[in-house]
C-alpha cells in the first residue's frame, strides 16, 4: 500500500478521517446474492483528495453510498473520525452526476434545501449566499434551473453540498455529463474549491486523466466483486498539466491495470 500524500489545502483540519477496513457488500438479485465489494480497506486522511477508478459496474458507486450512510454494509468497518457510519450526516455530502435540481425552485432555494431540512434556514440563510459566491453564481440566485447551462446546474449542485460545510465531499461522476470544455473548467473549479475549503474528497470517475489531474491518490479497483488492485500517489503540485510526462506515464500504467493497455 502506498502512503497517502498530504493534501494541498488551505485548512486540512477541516476534512475528516475516513477509515474503511475489510468492507464487503452485495445485493440480492433473482433470489441469489450478488457480491459487489470484497474485503476493501481504504483510509482517507483529513483534507486528502482520493479518486476511485475501475471497470463500469464494479462497485465504486456502491462504496460511495456506503460511505454516505445511504445503506449499511454487509460486513467490515466504516468509520468517520473514529465513529461508525450508521446513516447520512451533513458532514458527508454527495454530489451526483445529475444535478437533480427542483425545476420549480429558484437557484437560491435549491441551494437552501439542506438548511431548510435541518430547520436552520432562518438563522443560517447567509450560508446560501456564501455558497453561491463560492461557485460564482451569485448573479443567478433568482434564476430557475431551466435557465442554466449544464455546467452552471452542476455548480448549483456543488453549492447545495457546500452550504452544509461538509468535511467529506463525495463525488459520484459529477462531471460525467458535461461537454469537454465545460468539464475542463469544472475540474479546475473543483480543485480551487477543495484547496480553499480543506474538506476531504472521494471521487468516482471513469476518466483516468481527470483522476490524475484532481487527486492526491488514485485507487484502481478490479472487476466485480471489487478489490483494490493498486494505489498510486500523485506526486505533483497543483495546477497540473495534461501533457506532463509524469502524468502521461501514470495514465499508461493505470490503463494497463484496467486491461486497456493496448488501447493506449
Amino acid at each position: 500500500m502506498v502512503t497517502p500524500a498530504p493534501a494541498i489545502t488551505a485548512s486540512a483540519s477541516a476534512g475528516l478521517t475516513l477509515q474503511i477496513d475489510n468492507l464487503s457488500h452485495g445485493f440480492a438479485l433473482d433470489g441469489q446474492h450478488l457480491p459487489v465489494l470484497k474485503r476493501v480497506s481504504l483510509h482517507v486522511a483529513p483534507g486528502e483528495f482520493v479518486a476511485l477508478l475501475g471497470p463500469s459496474g464494479c462497485g465504486k458507486s456502491t462504496l460511495l453510498r456506503l460511505v454516505a450512510g445511504l445503506e449499511p454494509a454487509d460486513s467490515g468497518t466504516l468509520l468517520a473520525d473514529g465513529a461508525a457510519i450508521t446513516g447520512p450526516d451533513p458532514s458527508r455530502v454527495v454530489v451526483f452526476q445529475d444535478p437533480t435540481l427542483y425545476p420549480w425552485r429558484r437557484v437560491w432555494d435549491n441551494v437552501a434545501i439542506g438548511l431548510e431540512a435541518q430547520g436552520i434556514l432562518k438563522t443560517h440563510f447567509a450560508k446560501v449566499d456564501a455558497a453561491l459566491e463560492k461557485v460564482g453564481l451569485s448573479q443567478f440566485a433568482r434564476a430557475y434551473p431551466r435557465q442554466l447551462s449544464g455546467g452552471m446546474a452542476q455548480r448549483v449542485a456543488l453549492a447545495r453540498a457546500l452550504v452544509n460545510e461538509p468535511r467529506l465531499l463525495i463525488l459520484d461522476e459529477p462531471l460525467g455529463k458535461l461537454d469537454s470544455l465545460t468539464r475542463i473548467t469544472m475540474q479546475k473549479e473543483l480543485i480551487d474549491l477543495w484547496q480553499r475549503q480543506g474538506y476531504s474528497a472521494l471521487l468516482v470517475t471513469h476518466d483516468v486523466e481527470e483522476a490524475l489531474l484532481l487527486a492526491n491518490r488514485v485507487i484502481v479497483f478490479s472487476d466485480r466483486p471489487a478489490t483494490i488492485k493498486a494505489q498510486l500517489t500523485i506526486e505533483r503540485p497543483y495546477p497540473r498539466h495534461r501533457d506532463d510526462p509524469y502524468l502521461v506515464d501514470l495514465r499508461r500504467q493505470i490503463m494497463g491495470l484496467l486491461g486497456l493497455g493496448e488501447s493506449w
